[in-house]
């Protein structure tokens, strides 16, 4: 049954397909105040399934799509969904508020660009609230598809280009490598729907395919997430105008990853497999992202980094609180904190990030430049933006008294707990794990020094910038303001979260440890006294204070890391090595000769038929069934093989179009005599307009060559027609002679009747029980009309080049 939670998923979509029209019929109203009430309604939508997860309840609607497959379209809500359906449509609304004033109407397509939005909206929204695998991969693909678009927005620009393909590529691989872990999932349990597979994971983890799904699975959340080492898209992506870098890579797109980790937690967790790979690589992670964003001298360069830090902090909390699983009660367990963190800093780092890039891309669209080189002395001509990049910025650096302090801090409690953990080989190397999360801090609390002080602080340099600067118009300062006052209050009052989103979460990813009428109980406050974690907060103030005075001094440690062994070295070798050898590999075949294509098809096919029926026995000869051959059906063979003979070897034309009409109508002659009418006046007919378009065509063809008269005969193909005519002719003779079940023509005597109330088999079959292949048979034969009527009037226009 289709429900209004469906329909909230597919809003989205149905909204784009209007958007081009409001574009072009109300051309004097900016396109985004059409397109803002979509996200803003359906957040409001949400809200109100607010008291349904807080009360420990989900929702699930089931709308059948391809039942006999177990594919249907099943949306599920419960806390963990909810949370990212929210951060979906709440960010999304005011991404597009930012948008409006930050895309000119008057120089951008904004059809196009509020059209690809809107479809990531919808996709990222099926991915979350979609309980079918099969269904979630859709969306997930989909998600890879928008995302391409909206990155190469700005097409005309080589890097726009350059950075929409690395993600196209590197997230759809993942997406692909993941697909064929979901049908290993199936193989495994006979499901798709990832509750039923939740509800008894002893089916899976007992089987010999359970670490290739895992690993395939992971593959698809690290490739999206942007993890180590396939984050390398995600700098390349902020080529995309900066309201899709504040959405796709901040808040929703990114997240995908993280989303499947934590929704698949309850399946993988209980392996030291799941354990070691997400907690390590988010680690790895967590520090390459930092230690790399240092470096970098573009504003939403440093942000790009930022973000695949702080993913992999996320991830590696995910993987941490794995360890939960291992415990039998919420009292007795040091870990459930860390999938706290991972739900508060996930809400957490949406905010102060969207916030950071919007700052970003109000200084570029007020400055004319993101190198932070060029800025500088911002704090007094922009004094809001410098707000705001304050505020997101201390958040980031994990600094009190905003949000990204306190995930930060059980982020540090959760490093120093899991160093107590005693499976896994924890105890061996566990403090690598807190020594990571430090180091990683303290580059963390550098690049965010950089990012607020190298733009707004020191001297301005007006001559250095493209524009005269002078801060944002009102407009563009709303969503950011939003989103900042978010980062003050959830770090002021973080519990007002804990009830309604943090523990329905929580209770989603880590469903085991609650006993009948439990529930996590979440109290996020400031002070836990002079502990570890404190001590390494103040650690991390006073190391990145001093790194950051002296980053001339020692950044030079980058140049120890040479450009041609670099990440985007290799794939930007890789993908030349595979283009190359793919064009020396398409030349050695495609030679531009049809005969040449057809000698490769028939050659391999009949080689695999042949192989299969001789490997299988599959040859048989039986007369039984057959009908004697009449005299003129024997005449009719003498006369096609003679005509089919002639077409082969004349020179001459007009003898060529009589010797293939005679064989098409022989055919034709053949269904008479099988009483098949219907297929006889097809064949007469097209034999008909065929052979008449030839002779009409016959004035205007060029004269045969003289050397191709005289054509040598080809043993090669000679040998191989045969051995094709023979396979199909084997072929033919032992299907009629195997007779392994029923044939279907009993089905289509008995039913074309009482069924689709028709006496003519035929016609019954081609529009009842063949409709959507007629159907689209005639849409291909209107599509290629429409061509040739396009490409007619075009040259009757004039437009010969074309």
């Amino acid at each position: 049954m289709f429900t209004a939670l469906h329909l909230a998923i597919i809003a989205p979509f149905l909204a784009a397909i209007l958007v081009p029209f409001l574009y072009k019929w109300l051309p004097k109203i900016h396109t985004g105040w059409f397109v803002l009430i979509i996200p803003s309604i359906l957040f409001l939508y949400f809200l109100s399934y607010i008291p349904v997860t807080s009360a420990g309840n989900s929702v699930r609607a089931v709308f059948e799509w391809v039942p006999s497959f177990d594919v249907n379209f099943v949306a599920y809500v419960d806390g963990l969904g909810l949370l990212f359906a929210l951060l979906i449509t709440g960010i999304g609304a005011l991404v597009v508020l930012y948008s409006i004033y930050y895309l000119d109407k008057t120089k951008e397509a904004l059809h196009q660009f509020y059209t690809y939005l809107l479809m990531f909206m919808g996709a990222m929204l099926g991915v979350v609230l979609s309980d079918n695998l099969i269904v979630l991969y859709t969306f997930w693909e989909l998600t890879s598809l928008s995302s391409f678009l909206l990155i190469a927005y700005w097409y005309e620009k080589e890097k726009s280009r350059y950075g929409a393909l690395k993600s196209m590529l590197i997230t759809v691989f993942g997406g692909f490598s993941m697909l064929i872990g979901i049908v290993l999932i199936y193989v495994i349990t006979g499901t798709f729907n990832i509750s039923e597979i939740i509800a008894s994971p002893g089916n899976l983890t007992e089987s010999a395919y359970f670490l290739p799904a895992m690993l395939l699975i992971l593959l698809g959340a690290f490739t999206k997430s942007a993890q180590f080492p396939f984050h390398i898209w995600l700098p390349d992506a902020m080529e995309a105008p900066t309201p899709v870098s504040a959405y796709l890579h901040s808040a929703t797109m990114v997240k995908a990853g993280l989303y499947l980790v934590a929704r698949l937690s309850p399946v993988f967790a209980a392996s030291a497999e799941w354990f070691w790979l997400v907690a390590g690589f988010g680690m790895t992670t967590l520090f390459w992202g930092s230690f790399s964003a240092v470096r970098q001298t573009d504003l939403k360069g440093i942000l790009a980094y930022s973000t695949v830090s702080q993913l992999g902090m996320i991830l590696s909390l995910l993987g941490v609180g794995a360890a939960a699983l291992h415990f039998d009660t919420i009292d007795d367990n040091l870990f459930t904190g860390a999938t706290l963190a991972a739900i508060f800093h996930l809400i957490n780092h949406a905010t102060f990030k969207g916030s950071l890039f919007m700052m970003a891309g109000i200084v570029d669209h007020e400055t004319g430049t993101r190198d932070i080189r060029r800025l500088g002395g911002l704090m007094t001509v922009m004094p809001i933006t410098f707000t705001i990049a304050v505020i997101g910025g201390f958040s980031m650096a994990g600094l009190p008294p905003f949000n990204g302090f306190l995930s930060k801090e059980l982020f540090f409690t959760s490093m120093v707990n899991i160093t107590e953990f005693n499976l896994f080989h924890v105890d061996t190397f566990g403090v690598l794990f807190p020594i990571a999360a430090w180091t990683a801090s303290v580059f963390t609390f550098v690049y965010s020094m950089i990012l607020i002080f190298k733009t707004f602080g020191g001297k301005l340099k007006p001559e250095k910038l493209e524009k005269k600067p002078h801060e944002a118009p009102v407009g563009m300062l709303i969503s950011p303001l939003i989103l900042v006052s978010l980062v003050v209050v959830f770090g002021l009052f973080p519990n007002i979260l804990s009830y309604s989103l943090i523990e329905p979460a929580m209770a989603s990813i880590q469903p085991s440890l609650l006993g009948e009428g439990e529930q996590f109980y979440v109290d996020i406050y400031f002070w836990h006294g002079w502990n570890l974690p404190l001590y390494m907060t103040i650690a991390v103030v006073a190391a990145g204070s001093l790194l950051y005075l002296t980053v001339k001094k020692w950044s030079r440690v980058y140049n120890l890391f040479p450009e041609a062994l670099s990440f985007n070295k290799i794939y930007d070798q890789t993908l030349f090595f595979t283009e190359k050898s793919s064009s020396a590999l398409t030349g050695w075949y495609m030679r531009g000769y049809i005969r040449d294509y057809f000698l490769y098809i028939f050659s391999i096919m009949a080689a695999m038929l042949l192989f299969t029926m001789i490997n299988k026995g599959a040859f048989a000869l039986s007369t039984e069934n057959t009908a004697p051959v009449s005299l003129y059906e024997i005449i009719l063979i003498l006369v096609l093989l003679t005509a089919t003979v002639i077409v082969m070897f004349t020179t001459s034309r007009l003898k060529a179009i009589i010797s293939l009409g005679v064989v098409g109508y022989s055919v034709a002659l053949f269904f008479v005599v099988f009483r098949a009418p219907d297929l006889a006046l097809t064949q007469l007919i097209i034999e008909t307009v065929s052979v008449s378009l030839f002779l009409l065509c016959f004035y205007h063809l060029p004269k045969i060559a003289k050397e191709m008269q005289n054509i040598r005969f080809q043993a090669g193909n000679f040998i191989i027609s045969i051995i094709v005519g023979t396979t199909v002719t084997l072929i033919a003779l032992s299907v009629n002679s195997n007779q392994l079940f029923d044939s279907i023509s009993e089905f289509f005597v008995e039913a074309s009747y009482d069924q689709a109330g028709g006496r003519n088999m035929v016609n019954v079959i081609l529009v009842d029980f063949r409709g959507f292949d007629t159907l689209l048979e005639i849409l291909v034969l209107g599509i290629a009309a429409l061509g040739i009527y396009s490409m007619i009037k075009l040259r009757l226009a004039g437009r010969n080049d074309l």
